[in-house]
């Protein structure tokens, strides 16, 4: 499988899902937008995963690339691409698929429960992306925005401080609040960046809470490699292999 990334900044990568990508012995490709790559043909990939970032997705002046980011994303929806968007990645496609960005009511920043649709609501498709997925698991958190969800798309995921934590849309557009994708260095790497939002706040977790808690990063990592194999078994059975 082809798959392409697009990062916003330096420091949010795609973390262990270049682990999941080299286990598959897939191919990845990368758009650094903050070093104004240019982005590929749709033809050129089966997947697109959107990274996270610091920016708003309305700041045009501040990121003139997010137009085009969005033209882009509109029209791999559109030729009936699989998409996968990480917390900004996941609001940009919220955006293109004409649902409201807003302040979500508490900022969102470390480890946190969140719940994943119950069983009994879940039929077809929803099956088999949140197979083997628990109804409750700890994730790491880093954003301030939320969505609502699109016209005609699930959710999926939600938290306590943060209704929708993730939504599919046409078994094939997923956007996730979230971040499973996040090792010990990456977390680093948002914390040393983005610092100044580490106030206090009722959903806000101290530095030292955040960094080196290999227990949940360990969890982190399999849920990611589940996910992400219930994503290929879902739209691509020919390739879905152990």
């Amino acid at each position: 499988m082809k798959i392409h990334c697009i990062q916003h900044v330096r420091f949010e990568t795609p973390g262990t899902i270049i682990e999941w990508i080299e286990k598959k012995n897939h191919s990845l490709s990368v758009t650094r937008l903050y070093e104004n790559e240019k982005l590929p043909e749709t033809e050129t990939f089966d997947l697109l995963i959107v990274m996270g970032g610091p920016m708003n997705i309305y700041e045009y002046e501040k990121y003139p690339w997010l137009r085009e980011e969005k033209d882009f994303l509109e029209k791999a929806i559109s030729r009936g691409k699989a998409v996968l968007g990480i917390c900004l990645g996941a609001q940009l496609l919220a955006d293109v698929l004409k649902a409201e960005i807003f302040k979500n009511n508490y900022k969102e920043i470390g480890w946190f429960p969140v719940f994943a649709e119950k069983q009994e609501k879940l039929s077809g498709s929803l099956i088999t992306f949140l197979e083997g997925i628990p109804e409750e698991f700890t994730a790491f958190h880093w954003h301030g925005d939320t969505f609502n969800l699109p016209e005609g798309a699930k959710r999926l995921f939600e938290s306590e401080a943060c209704k929708n934590q993730g939504f599919i849309y046409e078994n094939r557009v997923i956007g996730l609040q979230f971040h499973l994708e996040m090792n010990n260095q990456t977390i680093r790497n948002v914390t040393e960046n983005c610092r100044d939002e580490l106030v206090e706040g009722k959903y806000i977790r101290k530095e030292d809470e955040m960094l080196d808690r290999d227990d949940l990063l360990k969890e982190s990592r399999k849920l990611m490699f589940r996910l992400l194999d219930n994503l290929e078994k879902q739209l691509f059975p020919g390739l879905s292999r152990n």
